[in-house]
């Protein structure tokens, strides 16, 4: 039978959600509880894309479970030479008991995992960054408690944290607000998904290209990158673009007063986050960088029973 794969937000139950945070809050309490918790157990880890936080807490956690991580580059694979993503999950299938891949397209992803017979994992992709988002509501509920009814307030691009957050937002019943521009918003069938979750979850999604009303009365405040990876040539004509989308303290004092700033990394100070707010007393950035260490702990323990 096919191993349960992870790569959308999407993929777990608001149930589910609920269980995997709270597992995330137990195995950071408790991390001696969770030792040989991966035990015997292989995981691939694929980096088609440069990575620092997502390579080195996946690392860990395996390593802290009792489990034995294997780090590929893309150009250390046979993927470099030709071999489809179809036959690379199914050898490494035959080696390791779960895939953790990091890549481009959301279509190599599905395919690999269509192909393999263990569990795989998003670890980004230009679609979706599920891991981050499960390390985000974690952070928020950590410093808001319930999640329920609380707003978030992504300020940016429309990329793949903002899908995400969009999906695991709504389904585990916040208000989420996405200020971007008109150009750049989240693709439209995400915003449809999001309506028919909304509907069972009693949470919602919200696109603007004011930011100003994201912002507004928000339990957190979230941004991003103008430019992501691969993106990097599109810098400049972005920041014009963007310009007007930057987390400052002005943007921050239209939020909540007991509002959180909230960032993915790595982060450019005086484009998209101003260094007082980065480095200011509402960030928890720090906080949810370390809880993807104990988010990934719990996913790969989830998908692992």
């Amino acid at each position: 039978m096919k191993a349960r794969d992870f790569l959308s937000i999407d993929d777990v139950t608001p149930g589910e959600l609920t269980e995997l945070i709270a597992s995330a809050r137990a195995v950071k309490k408790g991390p001696d509880a969770w030792k040989t918790e991966l035990a015997t157990k292989q995981v691939a880890l694929i980096f088609e894309k440069p990575s620092t936080r997502t390579r080195v807490s996946f690392e860990a956690a395996v390593a802290s479970m009792g489990g034995h991580a294997i780090v590929l580059r893309g150009d250390e694979l046979q993927l470099g030479r030709g071999e489809t993503i179809e036959d690379t999950g199914r050898v490494l299938a035959r080696y390791v008991d779960a895939i953790v891949v990091r890549t481009f397209g959301q279509d190599r992803l599905e395919r690999l995992a269509e192909a393999a017979s263990v569990p795989v994992v998003n670890a980004l992709s230009d679609y979706e960054h599920p891991c981050q988002c499960l390390a985000d509501l974690l952070t928020v509920e950590e410093k808001h408690g319930d999640l329920k009814g609380r707003i978030l307030a992504y300020v940016g691009d429309g990329n793949n944290v903002a899908h995400s957050l969009l999906l695991g937002g709504v389904k585990a019943g916040m208000e989420v607000r996405v200020a971007c521009p008109v150009d750049f918003r989240p693709l439209p069938q995400v915003i449809e998904r999001c309506e028919e979750i909304g509907a069972e979850s009693g949470g919602s999604a919200l696109v603007t290209d004011r930011p100003e009303e994201a912002a507004e009365g928000a339990d957190v405040l979230y941004t991003d990158v103008w430019a992501s990876m691969g993106q990097e040539s599109e810098s400049e004509s972005r920041a014009s673009v963007f310009e007007p989308y930057r987390v400052d303290a002005e943007l921050v004092n239209r939020a909540a007063t007991d509002a959180i700033v909230m960032h993915c990394l790595p982060a450019h100070r005086g484009e998209e986050i101003s260094a007082d707010v980065i480095d200011g007393p509402r960030s928890v950035v720090w906080d949810q960088a370390e809880n993807r260490l104990h988010a990934q702990k719990a996913l790969l323990a989830f998908l692992l029973e």
